[in-house]
């Protein structure tokens, strides 16, 4: 596979590819067309922030599988398009975690105390003990904004160091933010009113950009405003003018909205604001950790394992795939068989789990059946964007568990519907991970799911398997398995023949003409 890196990454992460045995190619500040050619026959690309993943360039990159961010922040990439075009999005939210909080913590104290001013003052030849008078943390309160990874390690960081905590995110419990004793507030104004330091750790989104402007600045009064996270979040202009004319004391920034900084930033002409080159992600561990997680989950992606941290497609520890692994193909391929079997305009699809298999995390298995009914169509569809195929086509998908299984350890049934008629498809997985399709609706059967497969429902009379088998052989097609199965004695049966290869129309003619063939149907499971 090609790996394209089209931001400077750690050694470590080049490596670890290329000792996977892929094919490494770096393009370092490549835009516009020329990134659209660089990316046109790459697998899999990894940036940084300084790359934008936009619509254009997924439609130039049919051969893409993944695109790896070393780092946390994602908002450079066009999710959507990733999903619309079936490529998994994945970052590195673990590697500079601690990197991110230290230099939060690094930036509060330097604010607090002026010590970058002290120093350029003390460089200078001035010893002006007497003009900085700083700020204690201890008895303070801290106002986080965004808890998650990063605000979380800055708020145990600094709430032992005698700070109290309070939190502004509406997506975290308030089980979550007792853990780290902080009080959990609805509003952002509460957040900012309380706060004496304001720490922001949120992802720069719509509804982020510009949240903290000048009404929320003067909320913090005489206090103290630290951003490591994404640039836009705080109203630069506004920041300049609470700091110079008050009420702010002091503030820190590490991002900007425009990066690099512009040298008329009106944050550069105010003494009591530090500034910081995107700093917060470098350190020697942290490069070399976001180098190698995003290198392990591009890996995972070429093997068609879980990708750890994928934004857009399922994601499960590596303990629970390995309990789900075998039911993937089985899974993918009861959709097809669903899917070619039925005659109508699906309209839902569900998935019913028993046995062993309904005490697992199945999110991956249902993602792999609804790849396996949309694989007949002409749609480009993975696992990543079946689940929104199947939204944007109307069409609903339900799962269900159980924890009886019949006869079997595990079940797994795929239903196609429309609403009045179905069609399921229910597969087991034997030792040595054999898949068998043990039913087709109500036929109990014992079939082995590969390559041409003619499913044939006839009435249960003396000669129509041999009748089946004569038309078949008199068209020189070879039967390599066959499985009957009927409802009752005299009724109706169902056989699934696999063939070597796939019957013609004359032999569809020949069997249709009979009395006692009830229909024929020809399945391809893909694997000629």
């Amino acid at each position: 596979m090609k790996v394209l890196v089209t931001d400077p990454i750690d050694d470590a992460g080049l490596e670890r590819l290329r000792e996977a045995g892929h094919e490494v190619e770096t393009a370092y500040d490549v835009e516009g067309d020329a990134l659209l050619e660089a990316v046109a026959d790459a697998n899999a690309l990894i940036v940084r922030s300084g790359t934008e993943v936009t619509e254009a360039v997924f439609a130039a990159a049919p051969d893409l599988i993944i695109v790896g961010r070393a780092g946390i922040g994602v908002d450079n990439i066009d999710i959507d398009a990733a999903t619309d075009h079936g490529v998994i999005v994945a970052n590195a939210p673990d590697g500079n975690v601690r990197a991110a909080a230290e230099h939060s913590v690094a930036m509060a104290f330097a604010t607090a105390r002026s010590i970058p001013q002290a120093h350029d003052r003390l460089k200078n030849g001035e010893w002006a003990k007497s003009e900085f008078l700083g700020t204690e943390l201890n008895n303070k309160t801290l106002g986080v904004v965004g808890f998650g990874r990063v605000g979380q390690e800055v708020a145990k960081r600094l709430g032992g160091l005698g700070m109290d905590i309070v939190t502004f995110d509406p997506y975290i419990s308030q089980e979550r933010a007792d853990q780290f004793g902080a009080e959990l507030v609805d509003e952002l104004e509460t957040c900012l009113e309380a706060a004496d330091f304001v720490t922001i750790h949120t992802p720069l989104t719509p509804e982020t950009e510009n949240m903290i402007g000048q009404a929320e600045l003067e909320l913090i009064g005489e206090g103290y405003v630290v951003n490591c996270a994404r640039g836009g979040i705080i109203d630069e202009p506004a920041l300049a003018e609470a700091v110079a004319d008050g009420p702010l004391k002091g503030a820190a920034l590490d991002v900007f909205g425009e990066e690099p900084l512009s040298v008329d930033s009106p944050l550069l002409d105010v003494e009591d604001i530090i500034v910081t080159p995107h700093l917060g992600a470098s350190t020697e561990a942290a490069q070399e950790n976001v180098a190698t997680s995003t290198a392990d989950q591009v890996v995972a992606a070429f093997n068609e394992e879980p990708v750890a941290n994928a934004l857009n497609a399922p994601s499960i520890d590596e303990t629970t795939f390995k309990q789900v692994r075998p039911y993937l193909d089985l899974a993918d391929t009861a959709g097809r068989i669903a899917v070619q079997l039925f005659d109508g305009h699906m309209s839902e699809v569900q998935v019913t789990y028993a046995g062993d298999i309904a005490d697992q995390d199945v999110e991956y298995v249902t993602a792999s059946a609804l790849k396996g009914v949309f694989a007949p169509s002409e749609l480009q569809v993975n696992a990543v964007n079946a689940p929104q195929i199947a939204e944007e086509r109307g069409i609903n998908v339900t799962e269900s568990k159980t924890s009886s299984a019949e006869d079997y350890q595990s079940l797994l049934t795929v239903t196609v519907s429309d609403g009045e008629n179905s069609v399921s498809v229910c597969g087991t997985q034997f030792a040595g991970e054999e898949s068998r399709i043990v039913r087709i609706d109500d036929h109990r059967i014992e079939a082995v799911p590969h390559g041409h497969m003619l499913v044939v429902r006839n009435r249960d009379e003396p000669g129509t398997i041999g009748f089946i088998g004569s038309v078949l052989g008199e068209a020189d097609i070879n039967i390599a398995g066959m499985f009957n199965g009927r409802e009752t004695i005299g009724g109706e049966a169902l056989s699934v023949y696999n063939l070597d290869e796939k019957p013609t129309a004359e032999v569809f003619d020949r069997l249709d003409d009979d009395d006692r063939i009830i229909e024929t149907t020809y399945v391809a499971l893909g694997d000629e």
